[in-house]
């Protein structure tokens, strides 16, 4: 994870309203969350597979149907 350099913007009080990111920081963030979501959707799936709840096909079964 990259290190971060905020600026805040603040009310007269100065208390924190919002934050501000060098684009390229923000963009790392934004792929680190997509991807803890990705890993959380595998998990659900594998997690249904345990279960039986979902079917899985066998790769040789796809590569058949579709001629490779």
């Amino acid at each position: 994870m990259p290190e971060l350099h905020p600026q805040f913007l603040t009310d007269p009080d100065g208390n924190r309203l919002s934050v501000v990111l060098p684009i390229a920081e923000y963009e790392a963030l934004i792929e680190r969350l997509e991807n803890l979501e990705d890993l959380e959707d595998a998990r659900e799936v594998l997690a249904r597979i345990e279960r039986g709840e979902e079917e899985t096909i066998p790769w040789e079964a796809v590569k058949a149907e579709h001629g490779l």
